[in-house]
Formats: C-alpha cells, structure tokens, sequence
C-alpha cells in the first residue's frame, strides 16, 4: 500500500482520525526523517490540522516543537524525532515551494481543493524507501481530477480507501448531526452530509419556491436590524443594485435597479454613482460592492459615500449560504423585483465545466445573483466574525491557579 485516501461528509472525524494517525505511523515507522503536510493555505492548515493535532499530541506523551518561523514541526517521542515541514497549495504556483525537498511521507488536507500539479509535485518528493501518500477531502464532482485519477485507480495507485460519515464522529450528538443536515441544499447536501461526488447540474437555487419566497411590496416589515444594497458592476454587462433589510436571520430583498448597457445605453461611473444616491432615497445603507468595480469604488468615495466596502467574492461559498438562506425560509424577493426573479430562476449550473471537474454557473443571466451572494454572504460572514468577538469577549477570564506553599523538611 503506498497511499491512503479518506473522503466523505463534513464533521465526520477525517482530519483528526487521519492526521494523528499519519504522525503515529512516521514515528513507528522512522526516525531522523523529514515529511510534509499541506492545508490550501498554511493558515487554513494551522488553524483546521495543526492546532488540535499539538492538543493530541501532548497529551499522548509526544513532544513538538513548532517553529512557527520556517513553519516546521519538529516531532519526538523517547529516541525518535521527525520533522514536519508545512505547506499551502492554493494555486499552480504552489509547486515551486515543494521542488527538491525529500520525504518519507505527505499528509493532504482537502486535496480536493488543491491543482494537480502541487499534489503532482509533492508525491513525488515522496523517495524515501516505505513513504507513503496520506490523502483527506470532502467530495467534489465525479469528474474533478482527484477523484478521476486517485479514486478511479485504486489499484493501479495502490491505494486504500476510506469512505466517513457523520455518524462515525461519535463525538457528535443527534441534535448537531440535524443541525449540518438542514445547513447544506442540491449537491452541497450530497456532497457534505451524504459524503457523495456528484455533478453541479440544473437550476442552482433549487429551493426558491415562487409561492413561498416571493412576496408583494405591502408584505414586508418597515423596520429592520440592519439595511445594506449590494453591487454587481459591469462595465460591459448590465448593472444592478439590490436594496435588502434583515431581521433577525432573514433577508428581505426590497428593490432592484438594473441598467442594460445593451438595451438603454452606456452609463459612465458618475451617473451610476447618481443612480445609486437616487435608489438609496436619502436613507443609509452598507455598501457591497463587486470587489473588481475600482473605478467605481473611487468614485463613490470621492463623494463621500461610506460604508463601502469590497465584497466576498467565494462563488460556491456565496451559492451555498443563498441555498441556505431559500432553504430555511430566511430570504424574501419581492414580486416588482422582475430581473431579480427572471434570472433567480435561469440562474444554471455549466454543464462543461462540470465535465472538467470545475462547479461554475453558466455567465449569463447572472448579474443580480452575483449581487445577492456579494450581499448576504458577506453580511453573513461579517455577522459571523462579530459574534465571534462577542463571544471571545464575554468569555469567562480562568481563575489563576494558587500556588502550594512548599514544605520544609
């Protein structure tokens, strides 16, 4: 067996059962060697591997020493140290980091998120004799590269595979397990909870319901917790503005503006900017604004518009926490919002893409989607990160502990 490949859904246990594991199997296995571990980034993989793996670590007699400089961890127990150097692979370039370095073995934290040339590289710096291939990941689709040539191969790859679920992680109780089922829709529900590769095909908001989710004008509360509008600018594509008010955990999508280039003429950036002053009626709202968009970032600045700010621009990240919101019944259209609604519905996965392993929705039709996920997924992330805060802040301060008098003799 040269390698080991654990797949399936979220919260299944994979990244704890297999990164304690791999360091357990270098440490009875060799001493005085060098192995690599690699997240999408280093920062994903010491927050996500590295943290709780010192945790588990220590508390099973090993010792680490992390040089947090050259990002090396440094692994002993009794005679035997091994040093783990660690490594990001979010792009093609990632590879040259890896060049000539050898191993005796490389731990994969979701490689299904990394280029086949960084995974490419790294496994071959793997020449110690007995090194082996640790690979963990959540599905993507069955044609993404990983799965084509590892997972279709196990034979010829000499590869083990081990499929998890939720119900493996025993740590996990009923209530939480239901809690990630109602948080995921369409192929993010098979892939994270049922732990299945499977194709982005058809409609992508699946679960927007026309008699459920799209409401009239007198329908919607007048007040809210926070307002903001989100942007998506073409220079040459149709331009829209969203106005939205949230309650609680539910968005209401209020108005639409939406201006075709094609069909009512080019606008330059200070008549959009005078649009946009106009839409918002003299009240205040965040900006969220297509992080591409410079030209017309500085113009509303130069007029004093605050609030602005860059939006998140994570594609399937910002599909997904739209999906949710359609799901559990926290996202209102209203029915005057007519492009918004039209391109709701003709919002489709790319099929071609889909064939080369990549989730993408077909552009077009998509410019008010694009503005709703830069809206409410970054006031998600944001109110995500401020509860975090308060979190961390209220937290109860640890009592110092009291020091034993020492006894005499």
């Amino acid at each position: 067996m040269d390698a080991i490949i654990c797949d399936g859904s979220v919260r299944a246990g994979k990244t704890v059962a297999m990164s304690f594991s791999y360091i357990v199997w270098a440490t009875e296995t060799f001493r005085s060697e060098q192995f690599g571990m690699a997240g999408k980034t280093i920062g994903a993989l010491r927050r996500n591997v590295v943290g709780p793996l010192k945790r588990m670590l220590a508390s099973r007699g090993y010792q680490v020493h992390d040089n947090k400089t050259d990002n090396v961890l440094t692994v002993s127990r009794g005679l035997v140290s091994n040093q783990f150097f660690l490594f990001g692979g979010k792009d093609e370039r990632s590879q040259e980091l890896i060049q000539g370095i050898t191993l005796a073995g490389m731990f994969f934290d979701e490689v299904a998120l990394m280029p086949k040339s960084f995974v490419d590289q790294a496994t071959a710096r793997c020449s110690v004799e007995d090194a082996k291939m640790w690979f963990n990941c959540n599905p993507a689709g069955p044609y993404h590269w990983f799965k084509v040539e590892w997972l279709d191969n196990l034979i010829v790859k000499r590869a083990v595979h081990l499929h998890f679920t939720m119900e493996d992680n025993l740590s996990l109780s009923e209530r939480v397990r239901d809690r990630y089922r109602r948080m995921y829709t369409g192929i993010f529900y098979d892939r994270f909870i049922l732990g299945l590769w499977v194709m982005a095909e058809g409609v992508i908001f699946s679960k927007f319901s026309d008699k459920l989710h799209k409401k009239p004008r007198e329908w919607f509360p007048t007040k809210f917790d926070r307002k903001f509008i989100c942007i998506d600018y073409g220079a040459n594509n149709p331009t829209t503005f969203l106005k939205y008010g949230v309650l609680g955990e539910v968005y209401y999508e209020l108005d639409e503006y939406y201006h075709d280039i094609k069909v009512n003429g080019e606008k330059t950036n200070s008549e959009y900017a005078d649009d946009l002053q106009a839409f918002s009626d003299g009240d205040e709202y965040a900006i969220f604004i297509d992080p591409s968009a410079k030209a017309f970032i500085i113009e509303l600045k130069r007029r004093a518009i605050n609030h602005i700010r860059a939006a998140v621009n994570a594609v399937l990240d910002g599909i997904q926490t739209v999906s949710n919101r359609f799901r559990n019944d926290e996202l209102y259209i209203c029915a005057d919002n007519t492009n918004s609604l039209k391109e709701l519905v003709s919002y489709i996965w790319d099929n071609k893409a889909a064939q080369r392993g990549e989730d993408k929705p077909i552009k077009q039709n998509d410019h008010t989607c694009d503005a709703r996920r830069y809206g409410i997924h970054t006031d998600y992330l944001m109110q995500r990160a401020k509860q975090r805060r308060s979190e961390r802040e209220n937290a109860p301060t640890p009592r110092p502990k009291r020091e034993r008098p020492s006894r005499g003799r």
